[in-house]
């Protein structure tokens, strides 16, 4: 199937079925539910890191990237995996994190042990003359990004957790190791590759401080760096590259549409799409991530307009979300998921997989979850909420202010086990979860959607749309009405097609007026949430209101 007629979906497995009753989700709870999966009508789940780990990063700290973590099963487990998904016609996108690996990793503990053949697979530096750490620079989890290379005096860096050491990729047998990975899945029968930070693999050398630990200067000494660009190429070139129809999609941390559309257009035979995240920050207060402060919808329509319009003028290639393991529910984010759940699940799907890219659904998405609001900091898992929360209350936040900027921007909020059902745990589990279900899962869940609800059955038509029209698919981007205060407005275009699309992002009403080449046009509703029916000069749109028409 063509990359652009495709839709994603995320399972984060450790919180999607689990079938043990040891709290955590497993592979045979994927097997599970891929009946659910293929009436929703997806061709490729990608899932989170199922791999051997201490799980000091909920799985993204591999300590052996060929193995299957005992929590979620066994390697047969996965072959059964393999089997079910080819017998629904479902392709599998494994995850892979390959800008470092855990402290427990074989090759790690292998250069504590003296072996300098994989010391340099890591990042190894000598404190300076003083005494002080390698570089000032931060882990993005907080803190320093250097740590005590065991009873050495070298320090190792790591860009996230203690408990993630990078690696070294100017080294060619690091990364020889690292294309044997890839190839081993793909001779399992893998048909695409997550890449975790990919970005981040090019730090610059030799190491130097930063103006300012944290600061966007002290990211460029990391992040799409030209070597990246080389080092990507060459892992294509030497394994997903060599296959038929293999799907990948590179997670660029602070990344740019120049570097965007490099990483993405095919003739650079790098990758077939990237994630970017410059839309999920418009409700950071000041660029600070932990606030709680009001999206800025303008900011979000020019930063969707910028990449829609640059990627597609450079022909690279959008991989189109809102939510995923990292992120709050967009729901709870760009919503009123209280009074409004319906209209805003909806417009929030239509407003993204209508636009030029391939577009994911992060699991619950389709049925309505949400932030689950905790009450404790207790009840939240998430190592970066823990660390920050601290760094809050050290700041002099009072604990009630603190929480709440929390319970906006935990991690935790997309990790909460998928609601099944009504049953204890929203059927995720016979036994305590490993992280608390959202309380509203006696309303919000599967089983009472499926029966009841109108949200599973608009993802369906989305996503039956989009194989049938081409000008969804294939179509050019262009944005309208981009200063308007609520609406998001744009049109696809292929031949003689036009697909216009017109999405309300607040509660009250609001009429707008077409721009004139819409004027005097017939035009069909191919899909709505609402119950505006004609296209005409003048529109009313209801509360979280979205339609889209089609023009021949």
């Amino acid at each position: 199937m063509k990359l652009s007629k495709r839709v994603m979906y995320q399972t984060y497995p450790k919180s999607f079925q689990d079938t043990t009753g040891d709290g955590y989700g497993d592979l045979q709870g994927i097997i599970k539910r891929l009946d659910y999966l293929k009436e929703l009508g997806i061709d490729m789940i990608w899932s989170s890191p199922f791999y051997p780990s201490p799980q000091y990063d909920n799985g993204y700290d591999v300590s052996d990237y060929t193995g299957i973590n005992p929590d979620y099963g066994t390697m047969e487990d996965f072959d059964e995996l393999m089997e079910e998904l080819q017998k629904r016609g479902i392709d599998l996108m494994m995850d892979m994190v390959f800008n470092h690996v855990s402290t427990e990793h074989e090759w790690f503990q292998k250069a504590l042990a003296g072996d300098q053949y994989y010391q340099d697979f890591f990042y190894l530096e000598p404190a300076k003359e003083d005494g002080s750490l390698p570089t000032n620079w931060d882990s993005k989890f907080g803190g320093p990004a250097w740590e005590k290379f065991g009873d050495t005096d070298l320090y190792y860096l790591h860009l996230y957790d203690v408990h993630q050491a990078d690696l070294n990729w100017y080294n060619p047998n690091m990364r020889e190791e690292l294309q044997k990975v890839l190839n081993f899945w793909l001779d399992k029968g893998v048909k695409g590759f997550r890449f975790d930070v990919l970005n981040v693999i090019g730090k610059e050398l030799p190491f130097v401080d930063s103006e300012e630990p944290g600061s966007a200067q002290e990211k460029s000494l990391y992040t799409d760096t030209p070597i990246v660009h080389q080092w990507v190429k060459e892992l294509n070139q030497a394994s997903f590259g060599t296959r038929e129809d293999i799907v990948t999609v590179g997670e660029m941390s602070s990344t740019d549409v120049p570097n965007g559309v490099r990483y993405t257009n095919p003739a650079e035979e790098e990758l077939s799409m990237i994630f970017n995240f410059h839309h999920l920050k418009v409700d950071y207060e000041n660029g600070e991530k932990w606030s709680n402060s009001d999206f800025d919808f303008l900011e979000l329509k020019r930063i969707l307009d910028e990449w829609q319009t640059g990627m597609s003028d450079g022909d690279g290639w959008n991989a189109l979300f809102l939510s995923n393991h990292d992120q709050p529910r967009a729901n709870s984010r760009f919503g009123d998921v209280e009074n409004y759940p319906f209209e805003t699940a909806t417009m929030l799907a239509q407003t993204i997989q209508f636009l030029r890219g391939t577009p994911y659904i992060y699991q619950g998405e389709e049925i309505g979850m949400t932030n689950p609001n905790y009450t404790s900091i207790e009840e939240y898992n998430d190592i970066e909420t823990h660390n920050n929360y601290q760094i809050l209350l050290d700041k002099g936040v009072s604990e009630a202010e603190a929480l709440e900027i929390i319970q906006a921007k935990s991690r935790d909020n997309g990790r909460t086990p998928v609601q099944w059902d009504d049953s204890d745990h929203a059927g995720f589990t016979t036994g305590d979860p490993w992280l608390n279900v959202a309380p509203n899962y006696k309303e919000v869940n599967a089983t009472n959607e499926l029966a009841n609800g109108q949200i599973f059955s608009y993802y369906q038509e989305l996503i039956k749309l989009r194989r049938e029209y081409d000008v969804i698919s294939d179509g050019t981007y262009r944005g309208l009405l981009l200063n308007h205060p609520e609406v998001m407005a744009y049109v696809r275009e292929l031949e003689d097609e036009k697909l216009l699309v017109l999405s309300h992002f607040y509660p009250s009403e609001v009429t707008v007026t077409l721009p004139d080449e819409f004027k005097g046009l017939s035009a069909k509703k191919l899909i709505g949430n609402g119950a505006l029916e004609v296209m005409s000069d003048s529109i009313t749109l209801k509360a979280y209101e979205t339609v889209a028409f089609l023009i021949k």
